[in-house]
């Protein structure tokens, strides 16, 4: 018989989109180029070869800012939730959600990152958003950095390896905590910040020509450091400026096992993961961790401290946890194992578990074991803010039939609800793509994770309209019972 234990009272039901990623009007009413702004579709791609759609060179940047191939980078045209955001907010709220996580493009408020004055078309349109969903009672969970900083810190600092960026940060953090703090109550700081490792330009503007020799991946360690400061700068304004707020950080879940019981994949295993908890560590607990310190002098990896940085990181830590989870990974120090893809990165492929069509391992216990993990390390409130199926999904006589996607979530949240009954106290979930978006790392649209389906092919043609899937029915039963049916 089912479990018909419910979620707590109050929990944050909803879901989840970026900027850069959704709305489109990339260069209107004053924004400014944004990292994300480069980032061209590139069609026919090996899924594994991250490098290969992740980094750009000098020559890339160059080209991505000549203003002739617009139709090549979907991120500009996003879905058009610039212009269509009332109508699909009025979507959401009619599947009853709680919450929605956005992000603020920093390039809207400051189109260079270093403006005399904020640009105030920018201001007014998230204003205008935030007030929209108030009046459709959705709560704003608001990321201050999703992968789109202004492309012209990227060029004149090499993005975040500069210091200057901690204050153009906490600056532009500043100025949205004065106009929006009687708007919002939940922020982040930065998205998955750990991918700083993965692909550092999409995430701090690093690119690795501007290194100097031998030092980009100490430059990579910098720009991370800098956003640790910069994130707990702005907690501290946070608190000061917005009474009764809650600042989390958020981490990319990248669970692994040890493919084997073998002695060196366990200690492989657990390497890897003492590095994924790293970049919550330091947000949690308000120091680095004395087995990464270790770590990076072994390597040779001197960072640039400033004599209030470690008081800074110590005094103003996160009030919560949030994470992404999509897949879990094994480990092996064989040479000879399959490897498969997953959010931004490699795993050994475990043969207990089946995949979607890109690769990504679907492993409902590994969320429960998450949970577990990350309550009993941080014992604070955490928050799950991006977990879904990206599918290709066909439309047939006007309906979008995903029972696979159905599938999907009411796995996840059996393990969910299994884990807060063992005591793990978790805000809420935000589905990723809650609305069919342009993927962050292939920069499809085909790649879909929504609950509503958008109008749009990856060469941009179609006509935009929205149509609500099966799942999007079946969430709305599920917030509606707060979790308590799940057929």
């Amino acid at each position: 018989m089912e479990n018909k234990t419910t979620f707590p009272q109050g929990f944050l039901w909803g879901g989840a989109i970026a900027a850069n990623q959704a709305e489109g009007a990339w260069n209107l009413d004053g924004k400014g180029p944004s990292v994300a702004d480069a980032i061209a579709y590139k069609p026919n791609l090996d899924l594994t070869n991250y490098d290969g759609h992740m980094a750009l060179t000098d020559e890339n940047i160059a080209d991505a800012l000549n203003g002739r191939h617009d139709a090549r980078y979907p991120k500009r045209r996003g879905i058009d939730f610039y212009h269509r955001y009332k109508d699909d907010l009025t979507l959401l709220a009619e599947m009853g959600c709680k919450v929605l996580r956005v992000s603020i493009a920093w390039a809207r408020i400051f189109p260079t990152g270093e403006d005399a004055e904020p640009n105030e078309a920018g201001l007014q349109f998230y204003e205008d958003l935030f007030s929209e969903m108030r009046k459709q009672q959705i709560e704003p969970l608001v990321t201050l950095s999703h992968y789109e900083m202004p492309l012209v810190l990227s060029e004149k600092y090499n993005g975040w390896v500069h210091r200057n960026v901690v204050d153009a940060f906490v600056r532009y953090s500043n100025v949205c905590f004065d106009r929006y703090k009687d708007l919002v109550r939940y922020w982040l700081t930065f998205n998955e910040i750990d991918s700083i490792h993965r692909h550092p330009f999409t995430t701090a503007g690093i690119r690795h020509e501007k290194s100097a020799p031998g030092k980009a991946i100490e430059d990579v360690y910098q720009g991370l450091h800098h956003q640790f400061v910069a994130s707990a700068l702005v907690t501290r304004d946070c608190h000061k400026k917005i009474p009764g707020s809650q600042v989390g950080c958020m981490l990319t879940k990248l669970t692994t096992y040890p493919r084997t019981c073998h002695p060196t994949d366990v200690e492989a295993t657990l390497k890897k993961n003492f590095e994924n908890y790293f970049y919550a560590d330091v947000q949690v607990f308000g120091h680095y961790p004395p087995l990464i310190k270790r770590d990076l002098a072994l390597r040779g990896i001197k960072i640039e401290m400033q004599p209030d940085d470690q008081d800074i990181l110590r005094k103003h830590t996160v009030d919560f946890v949030s994470f992404s989870y999509y897949m879990s990974l094994t480990e092996s120090t064989q040479a000879d194992v399959e490897r498969t893809a997953g959010n931004t990165i490699l795993g050994v492929k475990n043969p207990y578990l089946p995949a979607s069509e890109w690769g990504w391992q679907i492993d409902p216990v590994g969320l429960k074991i998450s949970l577990l993990e990350l309550y009993d390390r941080y014992q604070k409130p955490l928050f799950i803010v991006e977990n879904g199926l990206g599918a290709k999904d066909t439309i047939e006589n006007g309906k979008i039939h995903d029972s696979y996607r159905i599938d999907y979530f009411r796995s996840h949240f059996e393990q969910m609800r299994a884990a807060i009954d063992e005591g793990v106290e978790l805000m809420g979930f935000t589905s990723w793509g809650i609305i069919d978006i342009i993927s962050a790392g292939t920069s499809q649209m085909s790649k879909r994770y929504g609950f509503i389906y958008v109008d749009q092919d990856d060469e941009g043609n179609g006509s935009l309209a929205r149509v609500k899937k099966d799942s999007f029915y079946w969430y709305q039963q599920v917030i509606a019972s707060n979790g308590s049916n799940l057929a």
